[in-house]
């Protein structure tokens, strides 16, 4: 399956959740905003959303600073 990451290709194994991807790349406990093919998917649902081939898919983290 392949998807576009944050506006790079990538190649997954099938099927994939949103946060089983957010664990892949490092971000499972980080504090982030995910967004497919334009719709915002909320955390209560990272574990349920399956990613689908040709999904474009923007992951956000908030950085702290001050």
């Amino acid at each position: 399956m392949n998807i576009l990451l944050n506006g790079e290709a990538r190649a997954l194994a099938a099927p994939v959740t949103v946060d089983q991807l957010l664990a892949a790349e490092g971000l499972g406990e980080r504090r982030v905003a995910v967004e497919i093919n334009g719709e915002i998917v909320p955390r209560g649902r990272h574990a349920q959303t399956a990613l689908a081939d040709g999904d474009k898919v923007e992951i956000v983290h908030a950085l702290g600073g001050g």
